[in-house]
């Protein structure tokens, strides 16, 4: 299939000038935002179920980044979280299995759409092998969120458990 680009718009404007119709015909081209995919894989030492509710419960999600978060774990519903800096929308949720949301923060350039997240977890001997696949992301913008996952989600989700484990554990003994 051969996609036409850049695809253009042709629109006319009528002009009056000295009592003559004048029309002037402009041609806009619509160039699609350029945008990227980012793709990550880790490890989180805590079960698929524990994981997704950790993103998809405000206190819980909160408790693990130090930013307020809000809103709802519903799908169809809205989710914030980083004192309001990210905004989502739920597309499909299952528990311990996948969280897919449109996305995007207040940095977000005008005339982008929001992403799509892909967040898929899967079971292992080492806990939740997590996938996230985030796509449309604004070109200029990806090299920084990708690096953010990991800053801002990745490291305080492990310590997060971490710190539940050692709870758990001190309350054993």
């Amino acid at each position: 299939m051969i996609k036409p680009f850049p695809i253009f718009s042709i629109s006319y404007l009528s002009i009056h000038h000295q009592n003559r119709l004048i029309f002037v015909h402009r041609i806009c081209m619509n160039m699609p935002p350029k945008t990227r995919t980012i793709r990550q894989k880790v490890i989180i030492s805590a079960s698929p179920e524990d994981v997704y509710d950790a993103f998809m419960d405000p206190k819980k999600h909160a408790a693990f980044t130090g930013g307020e978060a809000s809103g709802s774990s519903e799908v169809g519903g809205e989710f914030s979280a980083w004192d309001g800096y990210i905004t989502a929308k739920n597309l499909d949720l299952k528990n311990g299995q996948k969280i897919v949301q449109e996305w995007s923060t207040t940095e977000w350039p005008d005339g982008y759409p929001p992403s799509r997240l892909e967040i898929t977890l899967k079971r292992v001997p080492e806990g939740t092998e997590l996938t996230l696949v985030q796509s449309k992301v604004p070109a200029d913008q990806a090299d920084d969120y990708d690096e953010g996952w990991h800053e801002h989600y990745w490291n305080h989700l492990r310590e997060y458990f971490q710190k539940k484990r050692k709870k758990k554990a001190a309350m054993k003994d």
